[in-house]
């Protein structure tokens, strides 16, 4: 049984969006036709509510909402999945700066995974610290699929991951309610847990999805010839 998540989210708990959990749970089941997905990762930026329980949400709305958080590198963005509170203590999630490939390393180590978001992004993102500095080690997957993206910058994603190999991943990156869905993560394995969540991610078979309306193309003026 396969899962679809959208595994990078924000709600009002980051300072730059005013989206509501059950607003975005609500949004998605309105419209489970086109944006089918089964779940949502919350990735709030610098910080992880190790408190916060979503159950009486998941159970009213018959989706998953799991927990994860966005950091700050000297590489860019980088989502966190499987936060404990040894991560927390390791680092300070609150730091703008955080050495990325310690961060990678270390989350590994400690039983999570850390994947660098948006990395075709200008400033925020990989491709443009890879022009700059060496490539990270060990890096299991970036988000190819964005939902913020501008014209651009997934492909630059792209191109990314067919350099160096890396596994892809997608997320809507949502800070609206509208846009939450919008690109999202296949898993071949079922998921029901953050531990699932993790597995899949180091070692599974997944592939980013995009459910973004496709523009029409614009029609060719026809030429009259005027005699």
């Amino acid at each position: 049984m396969s899962t679809t998540l959208d595994l990078h989210s924000h709600s009002e708990a980051s300072e730059d969006s005013r989206a509501p959990l059950e607003a975005y749970l609500n949004w998605l089941k309105l419209r489970s036709t086109e944006r089918p997905v089964d779940g949502i990762v919350l990735t709030e930026h610098r910080q992880f509510n190790q408190n916060a329980d979503y159950r009486a949400l998941e159970d009213k709305f018959g989706m998953l909402v799991l927990k994860a958080s966005e950091v700050e590198t000297d590489y860019g963005h980088v989502l966190v999945f499987g936060v404990t509170e040894e991560m927390t203590r390791r680092f300070d999630f609150a730091n703008v700066r955080l050495p990325a490939q310690e961060v990678i390393d270390e989350i590994a180590r400690m039983g999570g995974a850390a994947i660098p978001c948006h990395p075709g992004r200008p400033n925020v993102g990989l491709c443009e610290h890879y022009t700059k500095k060496p490539p990270l080690e060990n890096v299991i997957a970036v988000e190819v699929l964005n939902g913020g993206s501008r014209k651009g910058e997934d492909e630059r994603s792209e191109a990314l991951v067919q350099q160096y190999g890396y596994r892809a991943i997608g997320g809507s990156d949502s800070h609206l309610v509208s846009l939450i869905g919008l690109c999202a993560t296949r898993f071949d394995a079922e998921i029901r847990t953050t531990e699932d969540l993790v597995r899949e991610l180091r070692g599974g078979a997944y592939e980013p999805v995009d459910f973004r309306p496709r523009r029409k193309p614009v029609p060719q003026a026809i030429a009259v010839e005027v005699k």
